[in-house]
């Protein structure tokens, strides 16, 4: 079809469409109804004029029939044709006499003429079959009497199949009977034509402009479906404006989801800020590379950069400087590494280099190439010039690892040891540094780990009153590990060492918080052990003492228990510490008394609500004079300072019998309960009203 009449179509609403389509095939179906209905009135016309023509015939030729059986002439022939056609007067009705009975008989006078010059008359006579004729207006029909053994007793000269005449009727076309049965059939073969006809061209119409449309729309989108493919395309709209429109806008759409599919991939490989790769990526790259090396015996190198003190220029500048900083060390490090290198931007001010099929000799080197690149580069800003200094931790494979796990492991224990070192420096690791460091870094990155999982679990161990009444319980951290649970002594060093010691007190702060509020029966306390970063971070506290009001959990059932190595380096913040949150109803044991030189001191200026005793007095008291006496004076000097007692490691009745006497307050250990794992509970929190805490 010519592109013209495509464009003409093209952007037609559905509506006119479907009124033009009508219009259309109604045009059509006219002039199918008009030709066949010509053809269909010829035929019946013929049908019917030939039948109620040969009746005619017939009762005329048995009128005359009747004359000549009686004995008759010719001046009898004529007055009865003459008296037909006045009975008839729109019918014309003429006799003509065949060879035989004119050989007979003779013929009538003029007849010879007319039958010589009309050749219809001659070919009826001369074959003997009946011959119609219709026009717009008239009818003729032309009888052939054939001659009968009937007949032969008065024509004797005739043999049967003669033809003894023909009686030639001619009547115009209204006077031709038609029945209302033929008309009504007529009528109804004629609508039900039509409809079929209408109804076909439709269908294929509509299949063709609308359906065959839609159906390659569902296919692209089966095929982006199940081949998650963005690039395909609706190539056909339509010339329907509706169709095209949804065709178009479909395709629209795909592009648009194409542009954000990239977007997309973009953002989970990229870092948004300097486009450099991101953490996910780069583990991507560095598994990918530890294959390749390990498959070609090969060694690459990992350099790690930490830029030092970039809080500060946050803090001076803003954060908007320091993005814009960022950017340019970005384009630094691009300018500085081979197109074959992988530079990743780990989070924040951190970034990580792949530097493949290099020794760790090339790759010391290219550290401190950097290293002095950026700290004698001056990273041009809007409003000033920005000196950055970093600490590089350079690690090779396979010789620091031979896995991604170990050799993350070795790039944080080599820049722990750069800013160890005092910044602006690089660090590697040496050969007996391998096992220690990286032991902590693998126990950090194991519990860093179970807290992202929710595997940290708050095991409970029953502390009681002498003689026996349960008063409270320790909470105590535990890692879930297939079933199995790991003590803290695995762990809580590379806590502190790592810097997961306040994350890891406030999982374990809302799981204990979480079982008070599951069982609102319960009138024990809760003692929970804090680092001392925890204590030095009032923003944590103030989460903590905000989650318990929010769980419904009244304060005073809250005792936060510190050890003398946490308290001493920072007595008098703690001191302030105490009092404030006295006020709220939380108290303060002192953990582990007893084991350092300064024991007694911490009671004169912390003012602790419990002393829990070093297990070490506790655990021989029976068999240990000495002991007897430490545990007999602390409980004495605990007493008159208004402190209860707590003994630890109380392991047997014996044990059990002797700090009676003492006058202990309280008392845990294996000889009243293992530690427990509480119940893992979800729980809403209750709503309560907040009080401020300054």
């Amino acid at each position: 079809m010519p592109k013209n009449i495509i464009n003409r179509f093209k952007g037609m609403p559905l509506l006119h469409f479907i009124l033009l389509l009508s219009v259309g095939y109604l045009v059509i179906s006219l002039l199918v109804i008009f030709i066949i209905s010509a053809n269909v009135k010829h035929k019946a016309i013929e049908d019917l004029s030939r039948e109620d023509a040969r009746q005619s015939a017939e009762l005329i030729f048995q009128s005359l029939y009747s004359v000549m059986s009686d004995g008759w002439d010719k001046k009898e022939i004529l007055t009865t044709i003459e008296r037909l056609n006045k009975a008839a007067p729109k019918m014309d009705i003429m006799v003509y006499r065949g060879k035989p009975v004119v050989k007979e008989f003779g013929d009538i006078p003029g007849e010879a003429k007319i039958r010589n010059s009309d050749p219809l008359i001659r070919q009826a006579l001369d074959n003997g079959k009946e011959i119609l004729r219709t026009s717009d207006s008239n009818i003729r029909f032309i009888y052939p009497v054939i001659v009968s053994k009937k007949c032969t007793r008065c024509h004797e000269e005739a043999t049967p199949g003669d033809v003894n005449g023909v009686i030639d009727i001619r009547y115009p076309i209204e006077n031709l009977k038609v029945s209302l049965s033929l008309i009504i059939n007529i009528m109804l073969g004629y609508f039900i034509l039509i409809m079929a006809l209408l109804f076909t061209g439709l269908f294929f119409k509509l299949k063709a402009f609308v359906v065959k449309p839609i159906i390659a729309l569902a296919t692209v989108m089966g095929e982006i479906t199940h081949n998650a493919d963005l690039s395909k395309r609706v190539k056909h709209g339509g010339w329907i404006r509706e169709v095209h429109h949804l065709t178009d806008y479909f395709n629209r759409m795909l592009v648009t989801l194409q542009d954000f599919q990239y977007r997309l991939e973009e953002l989970t490989v990229r870092d948004p800020l300097t486009g450099l790769y991101n953490r996910r990526k780069f583990e991507h790259f560095l598994d990918y590379e530890v294959d390749r090396a390990t498959r070609h015996s090969r060694c690459f190198c990992l350099i790690m950069i930490d830029l030092d003190n970039f809080k500060h220029i946050n803090d001076t500048y803003g954060h908007p400087i320091g993005d814009m900083a960022l950017q340019k060390l970005s384009l630094l490090l691009k300018n500085e590494t081979r197109k074959t290198d992988v530079i990743a931007r780990l989070g924040g001010d951190e970034f990580a280099i792949i530097l493949p099929e290099t020794d760790f000799d090339r790759g010391l080197s290219f550290a401190e190439k950097l290293r002095h690149i950026l700290m004698n580069s001056a990273l041009e800003l809007p409003d000033c010039k920005i000196r950055i200094s970093g600490s590089f931790g350079v690690v090779s494979y396979p010789q620091n690892g031979d896995g991604v796990e170990n050799l993350n492991i070795a790039m944080d224990v080599a820049m722990y040891k750069a800013k160890r070192s005092g910044k602006n420096c690089v660090a590697i690791l040496e050969d007996n540094e391998n096992g220690a460091e990286m032991e902590i870094f693998k126990k950090g990155e194991s519990l860093r780990l179970a807290l992202e999982e929710g595997r940290v679990t708050a095991f409970l161990q029953p502390i009681v009153g002498i003689p026996g009444s349960l008063f409270a319980y320790e909470v105590l951290a535990r890692i879930d590990e297939q079933g199995k649970y790991i003590t803290a002594d695995e762990f809580i060093h590379a806590a502190e060492e790592l810097g997961l010691t306040i994350e890891l007190d406030s999982d374990v702060f809302k799981k204990g918080i979480a079982y008070l509020a599951d069982h609102p029966s319960e009138t024990t306390k809760l003692f929970f052990n804090l680092a001392s970063r925890t204590l030095a971070n009032q923003e944590t506290i103030r989460e903590m003492v905000a989650f318990a009001r929010k769980m419904g959990i009244s304060l005073n059932r809250i005792v936060f228990e510190i050890t003398e190595r946490e308290a001493l380096p920072r007595i008098s913040e703690l001191s302030l510490l105490i009092d404030e949150l006295h006020e709220f109803g939380i108290e303060f044991a002192l953990d582990d008394f007893g084991s350092g030189f300064s024991s007694f001191l911490y009671l004169k200026y912390l003012a602790v609500d419990y002393v829990k005793i070093e297990g070490s007095f506790i655990r021989q008291i029976a068999v240990d004079r000495r002991d007897r006496i430490m545990v007999e004076h602390i409980a004495s000097i605990a007493n008159q300072f208004g402190i209860k007692t707590i003994a630890e490691m109380v392991e047997d009745e014996e044990t059990s019998q002797l700090l009676q006497t003492y006058g202990i307050n309280y008392a845990q250990g294996y000889y009243y309960g293992h530690p427990t794992p509480s119940k893992p509970i979800i729980l809403q929190p209750k709503p309560q009203r907040e009080e401020a805490f300054e």
